[in-house]
């Protein structure tokens, strides 16, 4: 599975050489990262918009459980009052101690943890999965973006129009229940096809049932 070529990795963990073997490993693999320190630094990072990840770009967090200041389960907390754990899936790393919170972690809505040591395929294949799932996220988010955009657009006749030709109705029976021409009703409906940039009524149905 291969992540989209913009996404970022962020690893927070206290212990120095942890972070420099996780840049490393991720370098290996095509994979950008940016490393901190604690998990205070992240989230002053994070919080005063000084950060190069945008929610536009698939990202994921490697974080450690124990940390000085700031413990990575605090940070977990923020992510899901921010309701970011689907754009920014959270892998915490963890020794044989604190498994039994990372469980519980998982359960909360982190992606997974990973046990130190850890395999390095292992890990990277849990990484790329939840780029994956940022990636997706980010899409589902853009398609509804757009598709709200397009039914702004529509005039409430349009609108009309278009809710009975995904009911299945006919031009001619459209025309009856609204009092207006078969022509008027092509009209609309042409209008609504190239306005939420279908070409067939199907489309549009399955387009509004995704909403």
């Amino acid at each position: 599975m291969q992540p989209t070529q913009d996404a970022l990795v962020f690893i927070v963990d206290d212990d120095a050489g942890v972070r420099e073997a996780l840049a490393w490993l991720l370098r290996s693999r095509r994979l950008p990262s940016q490393s901190f320190e604690s998990a205070d630094e992240f989230a002053s990072f994070f919080q005063d918009g000084q950060c190069v990840w945008q929610p536009r770009q698939p990202g994921c967090l490697l974080l450690d459980v124990r940390m000085p200041g700031m413990s990575g389960l605090a940070l977990f907390e923020q992510l899901i009052e921010r309701q970011l754990l689907d754009v920014l899936p959270v892998i915490f790393l963890t020794g044989h101690a604190d498994v039994p919170t990372a469980v519980d972690a998982v359960k909360r809505g982190a992606f997974d943890f990973c046990e130190k040591p850890f395999s390095d395929n292992a890990l990277v294949d849990r990484i790329e999965q939840a780029l994956a799932r940022s990636a997706q996220t980010l899409q589902n988010m853009s398609s509804k973006q757009n598709l709200e955009h397009h039914l702004a657009d529509l005039t409430e006749r349009e609108r009309d129009v278009m809710r009975l030709v995904v009911e299945g109705l006919p031009n001619k029976l459209i025309a009856d229940q609204l009092a207006i021409s078969v022509r008027t009703v092509e009209v609309h409906r042409a209008r609504v096809f190239d306005k939420m940039n279908v070409k067939s009524a199907v489309e549009l149905a399955n387009l509004l049932r995704n909403e």
